[in-house]
């Protein structure tokens, strides 16, 4: 009887509760707020490799005050895993552009950024995102900037 339910709890132990580490070849579409024109994005995610996974974000707006476009492109490369989240480090690189009103500029971003991703019990398909790191930008002028984004701003992405 003991025998068994040490089997037990060992095999219970062993069984996978998330897929934060079942991620491999899953595609994940989503939001995201971290461009410097502060437009809101569509973002997708494929984790391609145990450690490695690239992603990209697409916004656009046609208004004249406000409005503008990004695209840009990410690179993840996992650093720590857990049960329910992984600690990665990331790097974007995008266009991005900003009407507002009778001036228009456009210009780059490049992020360097420490975040986390985590899965609830339950929704292991949603990923929530935090992230914090340094961003250059350019739209008018140079701009070296502290970045700390929150769950909507950094990502959420339904994997499918």
């Amino acid at each position: 009887m003991i025998r068994r339910m040490t089997f037990l709890l060992i095999f219970i132990n062993c069984i996978p509760f998330t897929f934060a580490d079942e991620l491999t070849g899953r595609f994940g579409v989503g939001v995201t707020n971290q461009t410097a024109n502060e437009l809101s994005a569509i973002s997708f995610k494929i984790k391609t490799k145990k450690a490695m996974a690239f992603g990209g974000l697409l916004a656009i707006s046609t208004a004249t005050s406000g409005g503008g476009y990004a695209a840009g492109f990410k690179l993840y490369r996992t650093l720590v895993k857990e049960p329910q989240l992984k600690f990665y480090g990331s790097v974007l690189g995008a266009i991005i552009s900003k009407n507002s009103g009778t001036n228009s500029g456009t210009g780059f971003q490049l992020d360097g950024t420490l975040g986390t991703e985590f899965f609830f019990r339950g929704l292991e398909s949603l990923g929530f995102s935090i992230e914090f790191g340094v961003s250059i930008n350019k739209l008018d002028t140079l701009a070296f900037e502290t970045v700390g984004l929150n769950i909507i701003n950094a990502a959420l992405h339904f994997y499918l």
